[in-house]
């Protein structure tokens, strides 16, 4: 349509990539040959053919099924926890900028302090205060990648608000006596919408790095969950021997993130921001 040609390249070209990852999270486990910790796919580490794409792994698991099967768990865990660091980081920056005084002060020593901590440290410090109880939870995963990117959302949420508050119709809702969260919900909010789409997306572009990495680490999903991170993890002494075992989830991976920074940038674009793909 003349809608979708007048989108920027890039919107077009990680639409089309993000579609082919969603269709097949939705799909992949119906037609997946195997399942994803089936063992006797076929002779171990025997390497890629027709039958198996992505060769099979030491414990003779289809090594393209498992890819297949973890597409679902990658893209809910890299939307959820952007999505509620976008919630809880809004909530926060929206208030504070709004209320201003010593509140906003010190909420945001509270932000700087931890966007001073790298993202992967910050998130190993929450995953080691969680305690081993709740070591692999899918849960504690999505709350650990919401903590890492709500204060960078907050300080975007917080510098939309400063700015929206100035405007003639927040001056109407204060003389009107409405309170601050009557303020941010009605008028804050739909005005900031544009700023915090696009921080959701670039934060969710950068989430597939992040998981994966923790799953590299042994810090994220245990196995024989089919989480890319983890793959790579458990396949990196085979990179020698049978590098077709990483070459799959690590293929899946970069594509996903490519996908989401492609279609990041083109929604910047469409809603008049830039956005630097390598800024985080």
């Amino acid at each position: 349509s003349a809608l979708w040609r007048q989108m920027p390249l890039s919107f077009r070209i990680g639409s089309i990539i993000l579609a082919v990852h969603l269709i097949v999270a939705a799909t992949g486990p119906f037609w997946a040959p195997y399942g994803y910790s089936q063992m006797g796919a076929g002779p171990p580490l025997s390497g890629m053919s027709l039958a198996h794409p992505f060769g099979i792994d030491q414990l003779g698991r289809d090594v393209f099924s498992r890819v297949v099967h973890g597409s679902h768990i990658v893209i809910l865990l890299s939307l959820s926890g952007p999505l509620l660091g976008l919630v809880l980081g809004a909530i926060i920056g929206l208030l504070s900028g709004y209320v201003g005084g010593w509140i906003d002060e010190a909420v945001q020593r509270v932000l700087e302090a931890l966007i001073s901590i790298p993202f992967l440290v910050l998130a190993l410090i929450a995953i080691a205060a969680a305690g081993t109880d709740y070591a692999g939870n899918p849960i504690l995963i999505v709350l650990v990648v919401a903590l890492v990117y709500a204060p960078r959302i907050a300080r975007m949420a917080r510098a939309a608000a400063i700015d929206i508050a100035t405007r003639d119709y927040v001056t109407v809702a204060r003389l009107r006596g409405e309170t601050a969260w009557s303020v941010m919900l009605r008028e804050l909010v739909p005005n900031a919408t544009g700023v915090l789409l696009v921080e959701f997306a670039l934060r969710a572009g950068y989430a597939p790095v992040l998981i994966g990495s923790l799953g590299f680490l042994g810090f994220g999903l245990r196995p024989p969950t089919p989480e890319w991170g983890l793959m790579i993890s458990e396949n990196r002494a085979l990179l020698i021997i049978a590098p077709s075992t990483v070459l799959g989830p690590g293929l899946a991976l970069a594509s996903l993130v490519v996908g989401l920074n492609l279609f990041t940038e083109g929604l910047a674009r469409v809603l008049g921001r830039t956005v630097k793909l390598g800024n985080q």
